[in-house]
């Protein structure tokens, strides 16, 4: 850390070489470019959107999605035994929860959004409170992995459902927990409830290939629907309540189209491995994600199932899929431990990295700045709020901090103007990082 006079800094290029860190003198042209936005209030804009390689959120595969009612945060769970909180839209890393011993298989927020439920390989469930992430209780019953969690639109019930045959699928009140019925089976892949809270669809186990339909809440069968030919492991319900899709998987994949209450069969489409699925809130358009490796997001139009649009996906099998509640953005996560963001109903992908700096590779870069009290990490590049306390860390491990501006120049180095937090004394600092 080297100060120099505020009329002349020096600025400095920052790169991993094989023998460590190397620094080198950049173009003083840059640095003008960035001293002039410095000078500016808060951040001055990207030069470029922030660059996505070798980016990932997630230690290990990203296997739950699920979007706030108001859309400013994003959960995600993951095999790496995390939940992710993420801003939008920004897509900024607000907290890591860690509690749970086993793969995060699925999450769910309630219509109030202060209540996150996460089911997990570890046989367990676990409520959260948001948007803080609180630790609120443990659910305990099930005695084999929680596959999905699906939460009543009044926000009073739980369904969980798990591999347990002698508690298949089970039901908590919330916000206490209290576990009220357990209904015995071959295990389930997948939950749905409808919006006026009176039915619960489930996919069964493997080999049945059956999707079952119980009232709520007395948990009562009322109808099994036959039709697919391989496992089912997907299920969305539209808004109004009248239509059931489902999606199943291996050699005869599939997706079936029912109505609802009645559960009668309206149509079948056979694609390439179409799962998981998801309805906007509209309920004019299904997204399934397909789960072969580096194949597209595909966009139906809804009642009539006519492919509408197909975008690229990821590198690897596409596991979670969720669309905000004003329907304008989708999210999707991958094998590959990536989340990525669309627009929707153009289907434009967007630049936002949705980033974890210490699982993403060594010459990935990044930021955190703490503003309203909350801490975010982006990706190098992205624009600060002004008044943000920034911590300079487009260099993992740097240390720089300082308040009002972060950026990085050429996404190469990072460049802060203003008072440091760490070593003594005020005066204005440009760092080599």
């Amino acid at each position: 850390m080297k100060p120099v006079s505020e009329t002349n800094p020096e600025v400095y290029a920052i790169q991993r070489g094989r023998s460590g860190w190397k620094l080198s003198r950049r173009d003083l042209a840059t640095a003008a470019a960035a001293a002039t936005a410095a000078a500016m209030p808060g951040c001055g804009p990207m030069e470029s959107p922030p660059a996505c390689k070798g980016v990932v959120a997630h230690g290990k595969p990203v296997k739950g999605l699920a979007f706030s009612p108001d859309g400013k945060l994003l959960v995600s769970g993951s095999v790496d035994k995390t939940i992710k909180l993420w801003s939008l839209p920004d897509g900024a890393l607000l907290k890591t929860l860690t509690g749970h011993s086993g793969d995060v298989r699925s999450v769910a927020i309630s219509p109030d959004g202060k209540i996150l439920a996460s089911g997990s390989g570890d046989n367990t469930i676990k409520l959260w409170s948001l948007p803080d992430g609180g630790s609120l209780q443990t659910l305990t019953g099930h005695a084999k992995e929680v596959r999905a969690v699906a939460i009543s639109p009044d926000g009073r019930l739980l369904a969980s459902a798990s591999a347990d045959p002698a508690s298949t699928i089970k039901l908590w009140s919330l916000p206490d927990g209290t576990p009220l019925k357990a209904m015995q089976g071959e295990g389930a892949h997948a939950l749905a409830i409808s919006p006026d809270g009176m039915l619960l669809a489930s996919a069964s186990e493997d080999w049945d290939n059956t999707i079952k339909l119980w009232s709520l809440p007395d948990l009562a069968l009322r109808k099994t629907l036959k039709g697919h030919s391989g496992n089912v492991k997907s299920l969305a319900i539209s808004p109004d309540g009248k239509l059931l899709v489902s999606g199943s998987l291996g050699w005869f994949a599939m997706v079936v189209l029912w109505s609802l209450p009645d559960g009668a069969r309206l149509k079948t489409l056979k694609d390439d491995a179409l799962h998981p699925l998801a309805i906007s809130p509209d309920g004019r358009l299904l997204v399934s994600l397909s789960a072969d490796w580096g194949s597209p997001i595909k966009l139906w139009s809804l009642p009539g199932l006519a492919l509408m649009k197909t975008l690229p996906g990821h590198s690897g099998e596409m596991t979670s899929v969720a669309i905000s509640s004003d329907g304008r953005l989708l999210a999707a996560g991958s094998d590959d431990k990536t989340i990525k963001l669309w627009s929707l109903p153009d289907g434009k992908p967007l630049p936002t990295c949705l980033m974890d700096l210490e699982e993403s590779a060594p010459a990935v870069k990044g930021i955190r700045y703490t503003s309203g009290g909350e801490s975010y990490t982006r990706a190098c590049g992205s624009p600060v709020p002004a008044g943000a306390v920034c911590t300079c860390n487009c260099v993992p491990g740097s240390g720089c901090s300082c308040v009002g501006f972060c950026s990085c120049v050429g996404h190469t180095s990072c460049s802060c103007v203003g008072h440091t937090s760490s070593g003594g004394g005020g005066g204005h600092y440009w760092y080599p990082n």
